[in-house]
């Protein structure tokens, strides 16, 4: 590891200016669980890392009926995992944050900084997208509201600008009837990585699906919703067939990546699989073959 300046800022403004002054010499820590690897094994060597830490406006969960939740950036994921308010008003978010990664991680890594890695291969995007949510970044010159698909440009890209910091994550308040799931696929119980997620939120009534939201996360480079698939669940009493046939629409229509740990066709099949078994579990039917 290369030896670097530890700069931590009491705002959000002072970060800002920091990065703006140092420009791509300098990176930004909040858990460090993704940064401190990759200072380890030298993949990066930054002259500055500024730790936001000791920012208190990242941290906190709050909820208001009618606005929503409010996730700082600085949150963990065993925080957000234990939340009551998040247990109650958000059970498939809480669910999603009990999973990621391994406990080590759980307890120190926060969802600000998953995000901002924008690691394909991780949960909570495809999850907060589902959900609908948006994420606030800030900066000395202020603040702008984007949507999770907005943000997330590609492998391990975002939309933030050089000094700007993610602040905060808001979720809109669930509309009545609306249940879901999240399910990842690991290729052996010792990975951590999911080889393929589904999130899934519907609004139904019993086995009708009036509205739905599927969002493929970790087999493509940036999780994406299927809207075709969401259109052809729409205003359906939910069978096996049918929840075979969203999910031979979701498994058409995805850009599955190809990589050292799946190929496009595998990462496809298994698309298909989990979102067939997520669907039918969720409204309570078999999956047909």
């Amino acid at each position: 590891m290369h030896d670097f300046d530890f700069l931590q800022p009491d705002t959000v403004a002072e970060a800002s200016q920091m990065l703006a002054d140092l420009g791509d010499e300098a990176r930004v820590m909040a858990g460090g669980t993704a940064l401190l690897l990759a200072l380890r094994q030298r993949m990066l060597a930054p002259s500055h890392v500024v730790s936001v830490a000791k920012i208190e406006s990242l941290r906190g969960i709050s909820f208001d009926p009618q606005s929503g939740l409010r996730i700082g950036a600085l949150v963990k994921h065993s925080e957000l995992s234990r939340s009551e308010v998040v247990q109650k008003h958000y059970p498939v978010l809480a669910a999603m944050a009990s999973q990621v990664a391994n406990p080590q991680v759980r307890n120190q890594g926060t969802l600000g900084g998953n995000l901002c890695y924008a690691d394909p291969a991780t949960d909570p995007p495809g999850c907060l997208l589902a959900h609908g949510a948006q994420v606030v970044v800030g900066s000395a010159r202020g603040e702008r509201v984007l949507s999770v698909d907005e943000f997330l440009i590609d492998y391990f890209t975002t939309a933030l600008e050089p000094d700007e910091l993610l602040v905060e994550i808001r979720v809109p308040t669930p509309l009545p009837e609306t249940s879901g799931c999240y399910t990842r696929f690991l290729r052996t119980a010792a990975e951590h990585r999911p080889l393929a997620s589904v999130a899934l939120m519907t609004r139904r009534d019993g086995r009708l699906c009036r509205e739905a939201r599927i969002v493929v996360g970790a087999s493509v480079a940036v999780p994406r919703r299927v809207e075709r698939a969401e259109q052809f669940l729409a205003g359906k009493t939910v069978t096996a067939q049918v929840a075979a046939e969203a999910a031979e629409i979701v498994a058409a229509d995805i850009e599955a990546i190809s990589d050292s740990r799946g190929s496009e066709e595998y990462r496809r099949d298994m698309v298909r699989i989990v979102s067939r078994r997520s669907i039918g579990e969720l409204f309570g039917v078999g999956a047909a073959a």
